[in-house]
């Protein structure tokens, strides 16, 4: 994740509310397959792939999202049944402008795999920005995996796409209907755009009401972060928004349809709330998003009512290496030792 605490100053501003929130600590939901876990693997005490596997299926979870390729991993998903989401490392891009080298990246690590391992989305870099070293390789580098996904004739399985965050839209957006790419990402987003649209793969990406509430805290109510509020804190014409992610997510939907890609669906492939190590960062508050999340997802956002919203809760444990502040340990929904923080009730 990587959030500019500005991207969002001065947006929705809305009534502010008056709302007592309880909180139940053993909260148990029923869930919806739209809903997957992110699997990262900075820590030093984390279980074995075997063992995370295992875990993700005692609980019911049915989609993962790994951040590189690792074999120990693929492994460990033979015939689980278990879909999955693999990410290219920005790190890796500039390589697989060739087209060679994207050729054999599939051959490696998706083809022996293939038979009994589900793969359905390859992310091609994780929030590259306009302005990162990476940025001229990643349409490149999506072109070129497209293109050995197609070789090896798995395009009708796997898609294709890149992963975005929430810092393409401008500083100064109100309303959802008015969503936009910024000027800044609009020239670099837009052709990829255009080559996922061509291709029927969605976009990926990274929505995160919680860096949103601590980066505007006196706009953003903490109700409207955490899907508590007991009412409309935003009217968009007809659009009611009661939660800040229905709000981000249908921004995007909004900037899509300016790109020339009315039609594409969107991946939301992280969201998460740490349970320490920041300002609102709770084993209440996280509870308390998890759960309404999960739930949440199954079905759809104001501007696109119908059907769930596939989501990755980011992420299964908490991962003591995790580099930047300590708030990016805390967002496992798992402690390393497999014990859950939070009851969460996947279907």
């Amino acid at each position: 994740m990587d959030f500019s605490y500005t991207t969002l100053k001065n947006t929705f501003m809305a009534p502010i509310l008056l709302l007592l929130v309880l909180f139940m600590p053993a909260l148990q939901i029923t869930g919806a397959q739209s809903a997957g876990v992110c699997y990262g693997r900075n820590g030093n005490n984390l279980p074995s792939d075997t063992e995370v596997v295992d875990l993700y299926k005692s609980n019911g979870i049915g989609r993962m999202r790994i951040y590189e390729p690792n074999q120990a991993t693929l492994e460990a998903l033979r015939g689980s049944n278990i879909e999955l989401m693999v990410t290219i490392l920005n790190n890796n891009l500039q390589a697989l402008t060739d087209a060679a080298a994207a050729t054999d990246w599939v051959q490696k690590n998706v083809q022996p795999y293939s038979a009994d391992v589900k793969f359905k989305y390859i992310a091609v870099g994780n929030e590259v920005h306009p302005d990162a070293a990476e940025a001229k390789y990643l349409l490149p580098a999506i072109q070129n995996i497209q293109n050995a996904v197609t070789a090896a004739n798995l395009q009708g399985q796997i898609k294709v796409s890149t992963a975005i965050d929430t810092t393409f839209l401008p500083p100064d957006f109100v309303l959802p209907s008015n969503g936009a790419f910024s000027d800044a990402a609009n020239s670099f987003i837009t052709p990829i755009i255009t080559f996922l649209s061509n291709n029927g793969a969605p976009l990926l990406v990274n929505i995160y009401p919680y860096f949103a509430y601590i980066g505007d805290p006196v706009n953003i109510k903490l109700e409207y972060a955490l899907f508590t509020s007991p009412g409309v804190e935003l009217q968009d014409g007809s659009n009611g928004y009661q939660n800040i992610f229905d709000a981000l997510l249908d921004t995007h939907y909004s900037a899509l349809e300016k790109a020339g890609a009315p039609n594409m669906a969107i991946v939301v492939s992280e969201s998460g709330w740490p349970s320490e190590g920041g300002d609102a960062a709770t084993t209440g508050n996280a509870g308390t998003y998890y759960s309404k999340l999960i739930n949440h997802v199954k079905t759809g956002t104001p501007k696109r009512p119908n059907g769930a919203i596939e989501t990755y809760l980011f992420a299964m444990f908490d991962e003591n290496l995790k580099d930047g502040a300590e708030v990016e340990k805390h967002f496992g929904i798992f402690s390393p030792n497999k014990q859950p923080k939070y009851q969460l009730t996947f279907g």
